[in-house]
């Protein structure tokens, strides 16, 4: 029987990827660093068990990769911590991978690929990151692929849906639900590529559970691409919402990152906003059928829906 470890369980796409195991009868170890996060999301769960450690203690996850045969790997750090701990966090994970023997599934963004290349980004598709964190993620791609350890890794767009709490949507929505004032960052007017978790997590589990799949990148697409007034009038057709939304540009965001770190970094990251990239899923859909998608519509009411009962 395959047993799974997901590291960042926590997190949107971590939950959703335990979830998703969970349900295909895979049992799951989770792990985070807070005890009682993961004793919130998973003490109902009969097939996950919960581990609370830390991913810069190789002990830790040596520990908790135990008799796992898969890893996946979605654990996130706030972007001032980048720079200074990814690179080894990256290292920590292939080790546990490597002494355990596990297979590694890791889930990524977008940030190596750098601006919109005017097609729909592959995984033929040069990277050429022109920001810091994107050379980040550059790096730890060649540190997983230099490891001889046996790796996916799958690039995803923006993520969206139940605990995904560090999502642009999550921003808009935590208000919504209280039915206050709230913001939505960037331009509305752009249309941006958004990923519900619950799709993203089936397919790398598709993946992760494919021998095939491994060695090898993969671009996994959300259902298209939604402006932020098309979100924003979903939003108050599912909640009749009718509360002021307030746009947050980059000018904005810039003079914030004058008293806050994390505003500093989310600067460099805004061209996001501003240029549409947009994944092919064309490779995935060549070897395992059509790439699971949820229409915006459906996935923000589950969204919604996720965050009043966590209330």
């Amino acid at each position: 029987m395959i047993k799974a470890l997901v590291l960042g369980a926590s997190g949107g796409m971590g939950y959703a990827i335990v979830k998703e195991l969970s349900n295909r009868g895979i049992t799951v170890r989770a792990f985070a660093r807070t005890q009682s996060k993961l004793e919130h999301l998973f003490h109902d769960d009969p097939r996950v068990s919960i581990f609370a450690g830390d991913l810069f203690r190789i002990d830790d996850l040596s520990a908790a990769a135990s008799d796992v045969d898969i890893i996946f790997q979605s654990a996130n750090l706030p972007y001032p911590e980048w720079e200074e701990k990814w690179g080894q966090l990256i290292t920590n994970v292939v080790s546990a991978t490597k002494k355990q023997e596990a297979k590694l599934a890791v889930v990524d963004n977008i940030y190596a690929y750098g601006r919109n290349p005017g097609r729909k980004v592959s995984e033929t598709t040069p990277k050429r990151p022109h920001t810091k964190k994107g050379k980040i993620r550059l790096e730890s791609e060649k540190i997983i692929k230099e490891s001889g350890v046996k790796a996916l890794i799958a690039h995803f767009p923006d993520f969206y849906g139940p605990n995904a709490k560090s999502s642009l949507f999550y921003y808009t929505l935590k208000n919504v639900v209280k039915n206050k004032n709230t913001i939505y960052i960037g331009n509305p007017k752009i249309a941006r590529e958004s990923i519900f978790t619950p799709d993203g997590a089936k397919a790398i589990v598709n993946l992760a559970l494919n021998d095939e799949a491994y060695d090898q990148e993969w671009t996994i697409p959300a259902s298209g691409v939604v402006t932020g007034e098309e979100v924003i009038a979903m939003i108050r057709k599912l909640t009749q919402y009718q509360k002021h939304v307030t746009t947050i540009t980059k000018n904005m965001i810039r003079f914030l990152g004058l008293f806050n770190p994390m505003m500093r970094e989310v600067v460099e990251m805004y061209y996001l906003n501003e240029d549409t990239v947009v994944l092919s899923g064309e490779k995935y859909e060549k070897h395992f059928g059509p790439v699971p998608v949820t229409p915006y519509k459906e996935g923000l009411r589950q969204t919604i829906e996720f965050m009043r009962a966590d209330e």
